[in-house]
């Protein structure tokens, strides 16, 4: 327990430090925005960029692992979707945002750390696969179900068109995008580009912590805590149920099945702020979710290292 605290506290300390600073009057509402701003359009493509273009694909490629967690992923997205329609009566766009909230979970800052620390460095492989097209994977179905539901009644050329026009314009896709290219073609990154692009993407989670801190200073949790909790309940409860069922289903090793199951019950990640924010819809549930969740994490995390072998 005390090990899951230490690797969630400094994600904490820095969001709190985002939100002392925006309570006490040390930075502007225009400035966190614009920080946020920064870390989505800028910092964070630089970040994926860099991960995607060196990753070894073949080598982190594992179809049973990444069937078990995806399926997982898009059964909360699903859920999360229904629930906030049915359950809530919320937009079809918030549904979209908080089903998000049930697919994106916290592989990075979290999930990785967490398994290195319960099960040692030897046992990450199965999180590098997952993490080499969570992004990817969760974008493009999320920007996708969005673009549908906002030009619903189209026709289907002008759906697909608008569909395209999104994902083609959204920052963090082309830096995927781009990543994949320069992996896939080999093409050479020039040494003072690719320094250029790692200082960008280090500062991209601190940043987009730190604001989101900020933001949570604006969007007290107030009347939409039951919502709340059902999109926390989806990425801690609901992925990881399904994915270790899978996972034993086809007879993952376990170095395999702890990686995915460890990572499914992540709290969500700061993207899922970032998507709601990128439309301007649930943006105080998201927030609060990530922050909320990341809490809960402590306890949900200890529950599933217990259960597994």
């Amino acid at each position: 327990m005390g090990t899951l605290i230490g690797v969630v506290l400094p994600v904490f300390l820095v969001i709190g430090f985002g939100f002392a600073a925006a309570r006490f009057g040390k930075i502007s509402e225009g400035a966190v925005d614009g920080l946020m701003r920064f870390a989505q359009n800028f910092a964070l493509p630089c970040l994926l960029f860099r991960a995607i273009s060196e990753l070894d694909l073949a080598a982190g490629f594992n179809l049973p692992l990444l069937a078990s967690f995806y399926a997982g992923a898009l059964a909360g997205f699903v859920v999360g979707i229904a629930g906030a329609r049915i359950l809530f009566r919320r937009p079809w766009e918030d549904a979209v945002a908080i089903g998000f909230l049930g697919m994106f979970s916290n592989s990075l800052l979290l999930g990785l750390p967490i398994t290195e620390q319960a099960y040692g460095t030897g046992a990450l492989t199965g999180n590098f696969a997952i993490i080499s097209v969570h992004s990817p994977f969760c974008y493009a179905v999320g920007i996708t179900v969005m673009e549908v539901v906002r030009n619903r009644g189209q026709s289907k050329r002008l759906l697909t068109l608008h569909v395209l026009q999104g994902m083609a314009s959204n920052a963090l896709i082309i830096g995927i995008a781009c990543g994949l290219v320069v992996n896939l073609s080999g093409i050479p990154v020039p040494t003072v580009l690719s320094e250029a692009v790692d200082l960008m993407a280090r500062a991209g989670l601190p940043a987009a912590l730190f604001a989101l801190g900020g933001i949570l200073m604006r969007y007290k949790p107030e009347g939409d805590m039951l919502t709340i909790c059902f999109a926390c309940s989806l990425s801690l409860l609901l992925h990881p149920l399904i994915t270790y069922g899978l996972g034993r289903s086809f007879g993952l090793d376990v170095d395999a099945l702890r990686s995915a199951t460890v990572t499914a019950a992540m709290a969500p990640g700061v993207n899922t702020y970032i998507f709601a924010n990128m439309y301007g819809v649930a943006k105080r549930v998201a927030a609060s979710s990530v922050l909320i969740g990341t809490a809960l994490c402590v306890l949900t995390a200890w529950f599933w290292l217990s259960v597994l072998p």
